[in-house]
């Protein structure tokens, strides 16, 4: 198989600049190059060494653009990629206006499939290589999703959304289906290919405590599986849990007391937390997942970006499509710096692509294989053009540092920032 050589800008971590300072954490070359091969990096150095090196490999030479790890967006809703941007509604409003009279179309496989082929292209499109994703009750909709991934040699996680109350009839399962289909899911695609399974209870208000019991039963029989859920959200909702939990110390109590709390447990949101949650998160080992853009649409709250990563809190970031108004990472760096600068921070842009990549695969659990440039790692990647509209060519072009020139592309960058976007060391999307 003939070697690909990527060649421009390079931006990698050995670090994270949450916990070493950021110049020591990130690296970046003027006129870096990636080897690939078989799907994987297999060396990153000097552009012009690696090219003397390896002299029969292709060569694909991006000029000024940087090459990054491609981006991970560690929570979305496949299923709402319709409804994204609907119009003047907070959570539960939203999920009985817009979210479930769309998610119950999703038992039609092939309506199932042709979402889920529109998001995973679209994401591509984006410089998004990897997507973790809620799917619907229905089987139909997780087949759908993990068979176009595997179309697109996509990693991807995903898993099937149970609801055993306050929902419509049309997505309501019940504790006993929850468990049995989950287990048949999992043991169909989890570990298969790129794809991973996560059990999946929507959040405390539309399961039972009898169905949140037998999906932590299922985690305990299948840890390595990741579950995934939502945690305090927005304030009227955690008021909702409370009246549902009356005998539960706080919402993440809800999770705790049916064996749902974890090591690779992934919570949304996670804005309105107790001492006591943010306590026992941390001791377990649990991973956050920050979702700026859909938390400003909806209005749901400002995310502790900074104290949260000081207490050791693994943390991912994310769009929330379609709660989140855009597939764009970019657009949910910018969303990230913007809250953290309503609580009084400047995040450095150092830190921003490290959450977009290096950070979600870390809260996936999976450092080093995916949103990683490093050698050993998948080829997934994407090439960012720091120069995409006049507005950010005329500001990049007055940089002086590497970040000034990436930090306007995060600010107003969108997906015709996106040069080319690589999956398994193919270049699978580009505007070249």
């Amino acid at each position: 198989m003939t070697k690909d050589l990527l060649i421009g800008q390079t931006l990698r971590f050995s670090g994270s600049p949450f916990e070493i300072d950021w110049s020591e954490a990130a690296h970046w070359s003027s006129r870096g190059g990636v080897l690939v091969e078989h799907g994987r990096i297999v060396d990153i150095g000097d552009a012009d060494d690696l090219r003397a090196a390896h002299p029969t490999a292709k060569v694909h030479d991006y000029g000024s653009s940087l090459i990054s790890a491609g981006f991970v967006d560690a929570h979305m809703h496949y299923p709402q990629t319709g409804i994204i941007a609907s119009w003047g509604k907070q959570l539960i409003d939203w999920l009985n206006t817009y979210t479930f009279p769309e998610e119950s179309r999703f038992g039609d496989l092939a309506y199932a499939s042709d979402v889920a082929g529109r998001t995973l292209d679209l994401a591509l499109a984006h410089g998004t290589t990897t997507l973790t994703s809620f799917c619907t009750i229905h089987p139909e909709s997780v087949d759908a999703f993990f068979t176009e991934a595997e179309t697109r040699n996509m990693a991807v996680i995903a898993g099937k959304t149970c609801m055993d109350r306050n929902a419509p009839d049309t997505l309501r399962d019940t504790a006993q289906t929850a468990y049995d289909q989950s287990k048949q899911l999992l043991e169909k695609w989890h570990a298969k290919g790129r794809a991973n399974y996560a059990i999946t209870p929507r959040f405390s208000p539309t399961s039972t405590p009898e169905q949140l019991e037998a999906l932590g039963a299922l985690w305990a029989e299948h840890p390595s599986c990741l579950m995934q859920t939502h945690l305090s959200e927005q304030l009227p909702e955690i008021a909702w849990v409370q009246s549902l939990f009356p005998n539960a110390r706080d919402y993440l109590d809800t999770y705790e007391a049916f064996g749902l709390l974890g090591p690779r447990g992934l919570y949304g949101h996670s804005i309105h937390l107790t001492d006591r949650e943010k306590a026992r998160l941390a001791e377990v080992d649990a991973s956050l997942v920050h979702c700026p853009t859909s938390n400003t649409f909806i209005g749901s709250g400002l995310f502790d970006l900074m104290g949260l990563s000081a207490q050791g809190l693994r943390i991912g970031l994310a769009t929330d499509t379609g709660g989140g108004s855009s597939f764009s990472m970019l657009r949910v760096m910018a969303a990230t710096y913007e809250i953290a600068q309503l609580r009084g921070v400047a995040v450095h842009p150092a830190q921003l692509i490290w959450l977009a990549t290096e950070g979600s695969a870390r809260a996936l659990h999976m450092s080093g294989e995916i949103g990683h440039l490093g050698i050993g790692a998948a080829a997934d990647l994407c090439v960012i053009d720091l120069a995409s509209t006049p507005l950010i060519a005329q500001r990049s072009s007055r940089a002086e540092t590497p970040w000034d020139a990436l930090f306007p592309t995060i600010m107003m960058g969108d997906d015709r920032a996106i040069v080319s976007t690589w999956v398994a060391g193919r270049e699978i999307s580009t505007r070249r």
